[in-house]
């Protein structure tokens, strides 16, 4: 058994006491008993104990009063409780907890013979559980036991259920988890499981069909969402699925009958799935070849529902909801009235009905923000062309500040959720029913999936481009007020070094022998050429040093020294002290070669040395500047606290990325009260604080070789002598390499055994990695938690030099197989641009622009355009602007035009320019282009054309002389045929050229037409 959370613990004792004191104050103590014979999923005690403990503790005994908790149980569980105890000690607000731990096997009579000792005299009103079960002689005895006591024993379930069932952080989390896991289930698995067995007309059971989606709820590890363990997700009830005799309780069970799904059937599908003992449900009915009645009948049973929604607010009574739902029923459809369910909707959460929060006529509690209720409605006796159906909906949603939020955001609309055998065109023709069935096959049955599935995706489409036109408003808006803020807010300009070669006069070297000579002096200490001009020896630092060079030329040896001047790299404008100084561009000097007769020395030596000392320091300077720098944002990390007893969470055998040494080492992950410590065998250590992590990832080892913990920092730290923003621990899972030249045969043993040897290490790693991350996530309260990639959104992309799996994570997307690392963290991105999207083309690119328009855009390039409709949905899904075009942008150059006149880039239409022009503007262009080739023409352009009709005049006549008078044949003097024909090729091929060069242009919106004319040379 795992370690009890004090700080939960502490929390939630607090509120059950603080309740207590407000709204039970008649009642002097609670009794619970739990015991190994109470077979039972949901029960009051069980409720309790796992909102305080976090689990179920069983034959177990828990006797609250106001001062004083007492607990009856085993060994193994007063131990689990002893921290909690000591914890409550602590708190002079809160309950002491007593300890009573009773032998094995031992019903713990004389235990509670001194429990009842001590609470006789203060207990009058004893509140219990009225339908827990009291089964087993250790329930029996407690029983007796609380009836020595002669105090009124009365129910208290109802006061406790309505103080949990207002949630707290960590309990919506859990429930928005499993509420996804439930509606995604339905969406991607029992819809397309229904739409199969309809179009392969199937024979399939209903009891058939509830086991194989409590087999998926159980197991179904590809719907999972991060952070999600498929060891605590069970089933809330056994999954109900009806199609004939409808009863719309949860109660209900599969029977062994067919389903049905013959037209104007409906079939019920009702399941939920309980992640941490926390439920939720989804309800949904799928309508096979509905009738236009059907139809408008199920969009007003959902309109109902959508109502309900609407009058769930904080403050309302659960009565209220239901009255005004049945008074709207009355209005739009009086004869439902009698088939409408009798309640709507209870609360939920470790017990998935709450009895005592049923939205039901006669129930006047009131709810309360972060109740979460399962809501649904129902009608039973419908008919449709005299056959009988049913109509359910529902879902598991939250009650907040502004109204409630669905959890289970699986669509309800028919177009979504219905089955359609028969195409529009054969309900248009109006043919006799007759001969219409009697020419249906089982080919054109098999169109059901086909005719349903296009209809879902053009309906996708449409819902993506009218989303993602919101989205472009939307995106310019606050991209113009985030950027406006920027500029009207206090940046921080990083200021330039002073170049200084000195500092003061003393540091100058007056004494050494080359100034007192005039000679040119390299001063390494200072960085610092000292060379003299005009007879003064003037210092010059060596970063004013553009270049230096040397050359020979008969006697003479030159010297040239070329310095950075106002308006160069080094020397901006900006940056000068005196801009009205006069700046010396270059310096050359000459010196003899020949020996001096005085002095018997060269004179040429000292440039020759000058000369290669400055290289030398000119290198060295570069290299420190470099070093500098590389440093700038690598900050110095708190000291870690080291946590000395054994049970620090530990993975050892991993190895590190980047490596410390040129060798891999494995070594040994821990985790502390504050950060990571990694150390291996060669005794070299890294230490990472919590602090300086911003995104933590988990990439399991499914499919891949190797499985990793990637953390990604805000800011860089120092690996060996370079710094770096990613690490990475990792370890192989089998073997990188294969020997292609071992011969082998697919039964051998030593394989089969092999793979199973594989098999098994991969669960072990999982599993060791998976109660690493849960041991971390528990010691940081939450702050660090480890994000896994959606290998079934994965595609695949080159953002290096090698292509590889992208998968989309909660936040990110990411590789962090391959090396270096590839993560971009989706809240910073503004759009995203998909390049060469033509249809002669198998590949497309990906281009992020950033919300930081001075970043630099990343690419992804040559993805599959098989990937296209994924990413666009997942995007979609995001919320992230996204747009195509046929031909790539030079980035560089429009990010620079963009940042130059931010308020002009926005008035012209922002990032509208990348959209797809819509057919309105196509046709506003094209009678544009029409207006600008017909108008009343100048006077200038008249007097051209009278010219030019006077000139071809002229020549027909000159043309019909020449023909009337000349000899000899017109072939003669016009062109052969072959001549014709070249002509006419060339001038083909031209205007093809033309075409192609104007086709992209013409596909842009009219925005971004008149942009990029301001704007030339981007594309």
């Amino acid at each position: 058994m795992a370690l009890a959370d004090k700080a939960t613990f502490n929390k939630r004792i607090t509120k059950l006491y603080s309740y207590w004191k407000d709204e039970m104050k008649d009642i002097d103590a609670i009794s619970t008993v739990i015991t190994g014979e109470d077979d039972i999923t949901y029960s009051k005690g069980s409720h309790l104990m796992v909102w305080l403990f976090g689990y179920e503790l069983r034959d177990t005994i828990l006797f609250f009063t106001q001062k004083d908790i007492y607990c009856i149980s085993s060994k193994k569980k007063t131990d689990f409780l002893r921290p909690l105890r000591d914890s409550l000690s602590k708190k002079d607000d809160l309950p002491n907890m007593s300890l009573h731990t009773k032998a094995k096997g031992d019903s713990g009579e004389g235990l509670m013979k001194e429990v009842v000792e001590a609470i006789k005299d203060d207990c009058k009103t004893i509140g219990h559980f009225v339908k827990d079960p009291y089964q087993g002689p250790m329930a029996k005895a407690w029983k007796a036991k609380l009836k020595e006591l002669s105090a009124d024993i009365v129910d208290c379930s109802p006061q406790v259920a309505y103080c949990l069932a207002v949630k707290d952080e960590a309990e919506i989390g859990f429930i928005k988890k499993v509420s996804q896991y439930s509606a995604d289930i339905f969406s991607k698995y029992v819809r397309n499981e229904l739409m199969n067995i309809v179009d392969e007309e199937k024979k399939v059971k209903h009891s058939k069909m509830s086991a194989s989606i409590e087999n998926i709820v159980t197991d179904g590890k590809k719907y999972l969402l991060p952070g999600m363990e498929q060891d605590v997700v069970e089933t809330c009830y056994t999954p109900i699925i009806q199609s004939q005799n409808y009863s719309l309780k949860f109660s209900a069970s599969s029977n062994d009958n067919k389903i049905d799904y013959s037209n104007n059937s409906s079939i019920l599908v009702m399941f939920g799935a309980r992640y941490k003992s926390y439920c939720s449900n989804i309800c949904r009915t799928v309508l096979v070849e509905p009738s236009q009645e059907q139809q408008d009948n199920y969009d007003l049973a959902v309109t109902f529902l959508e109502s309900v929604y609407s009058e769930m607010k904080e403050g309302e009574k659960l009565s209220d909801i239901y009255v005004k739902c049945v008074s709207l029923i009355k209005e739009k459809k009086p004869e439902w009235a009698e088939n409408f369910v009798k309640n709507i909707g209870f609360a939920t959460g470790i017990e998935f009905r709450e009895p005592s929060l049923l939205i039901g006529p006669k129930n006047e509690t009131k709810i309360k923000k972060n109740m979460v209720f399962v809501v649904q409605l129902g009608f039973t006796g419908l008919k449709s062309g005299g056959k009988e159906y049913a109509i359910m909906v529902g879902d598991t949603v939250l009650v907040g500040d502004s109204g409630v939020s669905v959890l289970t955001p699986s669509k309800k609309k028919i177009r979504s959720i219905g089955i359609f055998l028969k195409g529009d065109e054969d309900e248009e023709e109006g043919e006799d029913e007759d001969n219409i069935m009697d020419n249906i096959t089982r080919q054109s049955k098999r169109n059901t999936v086909l005719e349903n599935k296009l209809r879902y995706e053009q309906g996708n489409e449409a819902t993506r481009k009218e989303h993602q036109r919101r989205l472009t408003d939307q995106l310019n808006k606050e991209a113009k007020e985030r950027l406006s803020a920027m500029k009207n807010g206090v940046v921080s300009k990083k200021k330039a070094r002073a170049i200084v070669a000195y500092k003061n006069l003393i540091n100058f070297p007056h004494n050494d022998s080359d100034i007192k000579d005039l000679k040119i002096m390299v001063d390494k200490r200072h960085d610092t050429v000292i060379i003299p001009i005009f007879g003064m020896p003037i210092p010059f630092h060596i970063s004013v040093i553009k270049n230096v060079s040397k050359s020979e030329e008969g006697e003479y040896v030159y010297l040239r020294t070329n310095l950075n001047i106002p308006g160069s790299a080094v020397m901006k404008d900006s940056d000068l002290p005196y801009p009205e100084a006069t700046y010396m561009k270059e310096v050359t000097y000459r010196s003899s070669v020949r020996k001096d007769p005085d002095s018997g020395k060269v004179p040429a030596t000292n440039l020759n040395n000058a000369f290669r000392i400055i290289k030398e320091v000119q290198k060295k300077f570069k290299q420190q500047e470099n070093e500098k720098k590389e440093m700038e944002d690598v900050i110095e990390q708190e000291t870690l606290k080291i946590v000395q007893t054994k049970g620090v969470p530990r993975l050892k055998d991993l190895y590190v990325r980047p490596n410390l040494s040129q060798k891999r080492v494995m070594g040994t992950l821990e985790a502390h009260s504050n950060g990571f410590r990694f150390h291996n065998n060669h005794g070299s250590t890294i230490d990472i604080i919590y602090s300086t992590i911003k995104q933590a990832f988990f990439q399991p080892c499914d499919k891949e070789m190797l499985i990793i913990l990637h953390f990604y920092l805000k800011h860089p730290i120092m690996i060996g002598k370079r710094k770096t923003y990613h690490i990475q621990f990792y370890t192989e899972v089998g073997e990188i390499m294969t020997d292609l030249g071992k011969s082998s045969h697919m039964y051998d043993r030593d394989d089969i055994e092999a793979e199973h040897a594989e098999r098994e290490m991969r669960q072990k790693l999982k599993g060791a990695f998976k109660n690493f991350i849960e041991k971390v996530e528990n010691l940081t309260k939450g702050k660090i938690e480890f994000d896994t990639p959606f290998r079934d959104l994965g595609f695949y992309g080159v953002p290096y030099r090698s292509s590889c799996l992208l998968q989309p994570t909660t936040h990110c997307l990411i590789n962090v197989v391959e090396w270096p690392p590839f993560v971009i963290e989706l809240d910073t991105v503004e759009l995203i641009h998909f390049e060469r999207v033509q249809f002669q083309l198998k590949n497309f690119d990906m281009v992020f622009i950033f919300k930081d328009y001075t970043k630099k855009v990343e690419a992804i390039n040559t993805v599959p355009m098989s990937s296209l409709d994924s990413v666009k949905e997942w995007l979609n899904s995001c919320d992230i602007k996204y747009t195509e075009g046929a031909v790539s942008f030079n980035w560089a150059k429009i990010m620079k035009t963009i940042n130059d006149d931010l308020d002009g880039f926005f008035e012209d239409g922002g990032w509208k320019f990348l959209d797809p022009p819509s057919d309105e503007e196509e046709e506003e262009v094209s009678e544009e282009e029409q207006d600008e080739t017909w108008g009343p023409a100048s006077e200038e352009e008249s007097a051209e054309v009278e010219s030019d009709s006077d000139e071809d005049y002229s020549s027909e006549s000159e043309y019909s002389d020449a023909s009337g008078s000349g000899s000899g044949s017109s072939e003669e003097s016009g062109k052969d045929w072959s001549d014709l024909e070249e002509e006419a090729r060339r001038d083909d091929m031209k205007r093809a050229h033309e075409d192609e060069e104007e086709a992209p242009m013409k596909n842009q919106v009219r925005t971004g037409q008149i942009w990029r004319r301001r704007h030339d040379g981007m594309i």
